[in-house]
C-alpha cells in the first residue's frame, strides 16, 4: 500500500440483481483511522456493498479502490491476493471452525498465506489475549458468543489489514457481549491504523462510529456519528 493510500474509495458504483437496482452511483470513502457504520432496511443492499468491497461480486459500473487498487478490473486471483494483503472480515456468526482451537482459527489466515506456524501462533496468542479470549484448554465450540466474536475479530486482524469490514458483527449477541465486541471493533481503527466499515441494524452500535450512513434508494445519506458530525 502506498503511504497515503485510502483504505476504501468507492465512486459511482452501480449494482443490480436482475432488474432490481440496489446501488446507484454510490460514493463512499473510508479513511485510515476512521470508522463508518452503514444502516438501512433489509434488502437495501448493505450486505451487497460489503460483498463488492470484498471483491466477491462485480458492479455494473463504477470504481471500487482498496488501498489505491481498483478491484473492478482485477482477475479472481488478483482479487484474492489483494484481499489477503489488505482486508479483514468479521461475519455475523463468526464463521469460526468449531473443531479447531481458538488459536488455530485465528492463525489460519497467516498459515494460508504461507507463513510459518510458530510465529503465526505467537501472534494469534497475543491477539486473543489482548481481546480477552481464552487461549488454552477451551475448544472454539465451548466459547461464549461474545468470545467467539472477539476471536473472529482477532482472526480478521491477523494479517494487519488496512480495511476491516464487519457484517452485523453483534447481531447474535446479548447486550453485554454486544457492548464488549463493539468496544473492541470501534477501538481498532485508532489503535491499528486501519479503516473500519460496519453494516448493522443496531443503532446503539452504529452510534459508536465516526460517521453513520443510511442506505436509501441506492444512495448513502449521512447522519451524525459519535462526535456529532
Amino acid at each position: 500500500m502506498e503511504p497515503d493510500a485510502i483504505p476504501l474509495s468507492i465512486r459511482g458504483l452501480d449494482y443490480q440483481i436482475a432488474d432490481r437496482k440496489l446501488l446507484s452511483g454510490l460514493d463512499l470513502t473510508v479513511h485510515t483511522g476512521e470508522s463508518v457504520a452503514v444502516m438501512g432496511p433489509s434488502g437495501s443492499g448493505k450486505s451487497s456493498l460489503l460483498s463488492l468491497a470484498l471483491g466477491l461480486i462485480k458492479p455494473q459500473a463504477g470504481q471500487l479502490r482498496v488501498c489505491g487498487t481498483d478491484l473492478v478490473g482485477l482477475s479472481p486471483a488478483q482479487v484474492t491476493r489483494l484481499r489477503r494483503q489488505h482486508i479483514g472480515m468479521v461475519f455475523q456468526f463468526g464463521e469460526l471452525l468449531p473443531e479447531l482451537m481458538p488459536i488455530e482459527n485465528v492463525a489460519l489466515p497467516a498459515l494460508l498465506s504461507g507463513k510459518r506456524k510458530e510465529p503465526s501462533y505467537q501472534q494469534a496468542r497475543r491477539l486473543l489475549e489482548e481481546l480477552g479470549v481464552p487461549v488454552d484448554g477451551v475448544a472454539t465450540a465451548e466459547l461464549s458468543g461474545g468470545e467467539r466474536q472477539r476471536a473472529a475479530v482477532a482472526r480478521a486482524l491477523m494479517e494487519s489489514p488496512s480495511l476491516l469490514l464487519a457484517d452485523e458483527p453483534t447481531g447474535a449477541l446479548d447486550e453485554d457481549s454486544r457492548n464488549h465486541v463493539a468496544d473492541v471493533l470501534f477501538a481498532t481503527p485508532g489503535q491499528r491504523g486501519c479503516g473500519l466499515l460496519v453494516v448493522t441494524h443496531d443503532r446503539a452500535v452504529a452510534a459508536r462510529a465516526d460517521r453513520v450512513l443510511y442506505l436509501q434508494h441506492g444512495h448513502l445519506v449521512e447522519s451524525a456519528g459519535k462526535d456529532g458530525r
